[in-house]
C-alpha cells in the first residue's frame, strides 16, 4: 500500500478567517480612521455650526422684533397722548418705553434662569 504524501489531515476551519493581506489591512485601517475622524470631529462641528446659525438668526429676529415693538409703543405714546406729553413732558414716552424694555428683559432673564434650574433638577 502506498502511503499518502501528507499523512496529517488539515484541521477543519469553522469560521476562523484566514489572515488578510497587507493591502487589505491598510485599506481597512484607512476606512476606520476616516469614519472615526468624521464621527468625532466633522459631525460635532457641523452640529455646532447649525446650533450657532440658528441661535444667531433667532437672536437677530428677536432683537428686530423687540426694537420694532418698542418703536411702535413709542410712536403710540407720542401720537395718542399728544396733549399729555407736550413741552417739558416730551421725554416721558421714552422713559416709559425704556421701563417696559427693562421689565421685559428682567422677565426673560428670570424665565431663562428658571428653565435652566428645572433642566438641571431633571438630570
Amino acid at each position: 500500500m502506498a502511503e499518502p504524501s501528507n499523512p496529517r489531515p488539515s484541521p477543519p476551519s469553522f469560521g476562523t478567517p484566514s489572515r488578510p493581506s497587507l493591502p487589505q489591512l491598510v485599506l481597512e485601517l484607512k476606512d476606520l480612521l476616516v469614519t472615526y475622524f468624521r464621527q468625532e470631529t466633522l459631525l460635532p462641528l457641523q452640529q455646532l455650526g447649525r446650533y450657532l446659525a440658528f441661535g444667531i438668526a433667532g437672536s437677530v429676529l428677536m432683537g428686530t422684533g423687540v426694537m420694532l415693538m418698542a418703536l411702535g409703543l413709542l410712536r403710540l405714546l407720542q401720537t395718542e397722548t399728544s396733549d399729555a406729553f407736550d413741552g417739558n413732558w416730551s421725554w416721558v414716552p421714552y422713559v416709559i418705553v425704556f421701563a417696559v424694555l427693562v421689565i421685559a428683559a428682567a422677565i426673560a432673564w428670570t424665565a431663562r434662569k428658571t428653565l435652566r434650574v428645572t433642566k438641571e433638577l431633571e438630570r
